[in-house]
């Protein structure tokens, strides 16, 4: 009896989850006198599991607004910690894959809907994301099953192999995939963007640290040698120091890995859309 008292109290959790954890699309639209007509679409990273809503998410937004880009963050729908830590996904349950997918893609749709009356540039719409979010950035393009596509792409210290024992960050993955699927090698490989990388992808600008504690940094050289193979044009930044989840902040990170924001604004600014 008590065991069937906590599998009914996992199946309430699991519903009141399903009913609240709803994408949410926040715009930080440009200053009318400074806009460029460009819009990203920012996926904040947590593993699948959370989101950092703070360093990868509004200062991310607001650094973008600075240089006249339009920003939308997204709150994507993730398994959650109580999910993760209680496990009640077992019985099939909660958010998981392709949840993720298919809110990034329909916040491209409402950019894409809307792009008139917020001063848009439908060729010059992008996404970016970091760690797990850099993986969703990378699927907003490979995976993605809509008209609405994104025209460039900057994956930050990601998330990239799901089947690489090696590399594979394992809390993103099962965050992805949920309790039992993560175990199978079909869907593993489905996920790992490496394997996926199609013959028209957008251009990349790709980020990593060689000392990320968390997400070992063979994922993005995967990422890059895949780009490479496909002749897809890219630019591909490793620095040596840096960690992991500085975002946009000021302070977290390094003098060398907080360059990137400087040279991700070049890259945009030369980039021929």
């Amino acid at each position: 009896m008590r065991r069937l008292r906590i599998v009914i109290l996992l199946l309430l959790i699991a519903g009141c989850q399903g009913l609240t954890a709803k994408q949410r699309l926040t715009a930080y639209p440009a200053d009318s006198a400074a806009n460029t007509g460009i819009a990203v679409i920012v996926c904040p990273g947590g593993s699948y599991c959370w989101h950092d809503m703070e360093y990868e998410g509004r200062q991310v937004a607001e650094w973008l607004n600075l240089h006249g880009i339009n920003a939308f963050v997204l709150k994507y729908r993730v398994a959650g910690i109580d999910a993760y830590c209680l496990g009640y996904r077992v019985f099939g349950l909660g958010n998981k894959y392709p949840n993720m997918l298919i809110d990034v893609e329909e916040a491209l749709r409402y950019v894409y809907q809307h792009a008139d009356s917020m001063h848009i540039d439908t060729t010059r719409i992008g996404v970016m994301g970091f760690s797990a979010g850099g993986h969703l950035t990378m699927m907003a393009y490979t995976h993605n099953r809509t008209p609405y596509k994104p025209h460039f792409l900057c994956p930050v210290y990601p998330v990239v192999t799901m089947s690489d024992n090696r590399y594979v960050h394992h809390r993103s993955r099962r965050g992805a995939l949920g309790v039992w699927r993560h175990l199978n090698q079909a869907m593993r490989d489905s996920l790992s963007i490496e394997k996926h990388i199609p013959d028209d992808c957008p251009p990349v600008f790709l980020v990593n640290c060689q000392d990320d504690p968390v997400v070992r940094y063979q994922n993005s050289e995967l990422l890059d040698s895949a780009l490479t193979a496909k002749h897809i044009p890219h630019t591909y930044i490793q620095y040596q120091t840096g960690g992991h989840g500085f975002g946009a902040s000021d302070t977290k990170g390094t003098a060398e890995s907080q360059q990137w924001k400087n040279q991700f604004i070049q890259w945009i600014s030369n980039l021929n859309l």
